[in-house]
């Protein structure tokens, strides 16, 4: 009993060796390394493809492939902590991250480049549960909402920033600087987190797990082909396909399998009691509702801007960039907010205000500008500085300390996978309510409809006036006129996509109400 009582003493008494702020600014650094790299690839697939001899469609797998064993590592990364030590795991990962990003660079075939992205996906699935739990040990919990503002740099910023940067420097320079990018933030952070990071003395008593082989299996296989299914969906025309139906199926299987496996096993590679915990339970599913729109909109938003109003991918990712700039100065006044209101409220109000902004975001127009485009997704961002430091804060609020690593784990799971998702969902809606409205358009494209043969008169008016022959005159009209009605049927496509995330926005704000009631609000804790 002295013993415990012993060890329980050295492990509220401990504190890092050196300022807790550095050591979250060290982990964020690399796991921001790792978020930006998840989205700076995306812009930069079509020269990819030319580079490397090969389609549009085969150079996707290596977004894919990175996406699959970064969904699988993300859900185990709490046992390999257990396993190898945390820091030691952390190092190795971002150590190796940096490899992978050189070896990525100097990929001279695309097998090569899917090869390297698989390991580099791999390594870099550590990296997002790890900071968080790092943070969760560093500081105590009147203080996490502010640390959790610096961790949101990376979750929230980092995909924003991805393809204005990704973009640009495709346009300017090579796509294979877009992993040498990685290798100075890499050797800074490896550098930075083996000085200032350590293990506290829970974590390095902590009895270490077994290797569950079934609980492994199981989730590799539903993981894998889950990510799989929603990444290549699209392409292969989803159920259509007898692959993506053997994807579903694998994932069914594999993740019905794994909850189950879980649930008995002695030792797992996951613990599932915490899902016990009803604040972190209700945490995963708002951080999955809230993944999915940001993934969503980052890919949506940028999509539209060069596929119909022909934007460079330049220009397409500054539409995103000020709503960065947006949410690194709103994260302090919200932290700030939360002493004074409960967290809940505020998550509320996060969800009502990305909702009405994603309704004055469905007003697309096909002459839209470049600043009404800016100020609709700066009000999506804005949006998100209420939501991901809030709901982070009070998932770990009343969750036991030793189950920080198996919690930060799941929670960035389901950031990560319900983000797949979500940008599965948007591209497939997209593509299907452009047929729709194509559908709902083509009985006015009559030679019956007055107004109909109005326009095709203006045009053929207007292409005279320009010198055109005459006989080629009403071919020409008639193809301007079909050209402006597909155009028009995919901004009413995108619109309905913003509408769809707005329903799941306002359908999340009820559902704040499940947290408990002790989530913040008045004085800090230790305040007098």
């Amino acid at each position: 009993m002295s013993a415990e009582a012993a060890t329980a003493d050295a492990d509220a008494s401990w504190k890092p060796q050196y300022n807790p702020w550095l050591i979250a600014i060290a982990v964020t650094l690399a796991a921001f390394m790792e978020v930006l790299d998840t989205t700076i690839v995306n812009v930069a697939l079509p020269h990819i493809a030319g580079s490397l001899s090969s389609s549009s469609d085969e150079a996707t797998w290596a977004l894919t492939s990175y996406l699959v064993a970064n969904g699988i590592v993300l859900t185990i990364s709490g046992w390999l902590g257990d396993l190898l030590g945390r820091k030691r795991y952390f190092v190795i990962c971002i150590a190796m991250f940096t490899v992978c990003s050189f070896l990525c660079g100097t990929a001279s075939s695309l097998t090569q480049l899917i090869i390297y992205r698989l390991a580099q996906g791999f390594f870099g699935g550590g990296l997002q549960p790890n900071q968080q739990s790092i943070i969760l040990d560093t500081f105590p919990p009147a203080k996490r909402s502010a640390a959790f503002g610096v961790a949101a740099i990376a979750t929230v910023v980092a995909p924003v920033l991805g393809p204005t940067l990704g973009g640009y420097i495709t346009d300017q320079a090579n796509w294979r600087w877009i992993f040498f990018l990685n290798i100075p933030v890499g050797i800074i952070a490896v550098f930075l987190v083996s000085m200032l990071v350590e293990d506290p003395p829970w974590e390095k008593n902590k009895r270490r797990r077994g290797i569950d082989y079934i609980g492994l299996s199981l989730i590799t296989l539903g993981l894998g082909a889950l990510q799989i299914m929603m990444d290549r969906g699209e392409d292969e025309a989803w159920f259509e396909s007898n692959f993506i139906c053997l994807m579903a199926l694998l994932a069914f299987l594999g993740i019905l399998g794994a909850i189950g496996w879980l649930l008995i096993a002695r030792k797992p590679i996951v613990n599932p009691i915490v899902f016990t915990d009803r604040n972190f339970t209700a945490g995963c599913i708002m951080i999955g509702a809230t993944g999915a729109i940001l993934y969503a909109s980052a890919v949506v938003i940028p999509q539209f801007a060069q596929q119909t109003l022909n934007y460079t991918a330049t220009w397409a990712g500054l539409v995103l960039s000020p709503g960065g700039i947006a949410v690194i100065v709103l994260i302090p006044l919200v932290g700030r907010l939360m002493t004074v209101l409960q967290t809940r409220y505020v998550i509320a109000l996060g969800f009502l205000i990305m909702g009405c902004a994603l309704v004055f975001s469905s007003g697309l127009a096909p002459n839209i500008d470049f600043g009404t485009l800016v100020m609709m997704r700066t009000f999506q961002t804005a949006a998100l500085a209420f939501l991901f430091v809030p709901i982070s804060t009070v998932a770990y609020l009343t969750l036991p300390r030793e189950l920080n690593g198996d919690g930060a784990a799941l929670f960035a799971m389901f950031r990560n996978v319900f983000g797949s998702i979500g940008i599965s969902l948007s591209t497939a809606e997209i593509i299907q309510r452009s047929q729709v409205h194509q559908t709902y358009l083509s009985q006015w494209a009559s030679p019956f409809h007055q107004p109909y043969q109005a326009l095709i008169a203006t045009y053929e008016q207007t292409l005279r006036a320009m010198g055109r022959a005459g006989a080629a005159v009403h071919d020409v009209a008639v193809g301007q006129v079909y050209q402006a009605y597909r155009l028009q049927a995919t901004v009413l496509a995108y619109s309905d996509v913003f509408y769809y995330c707005a329903i799941v926005a306002f359908f999340m704000v009820p559902f704040c109400f499940l947290l408990s009631a002790k989530t913040g609000g008045g004085r800090p804790p230790g305040a007098h």
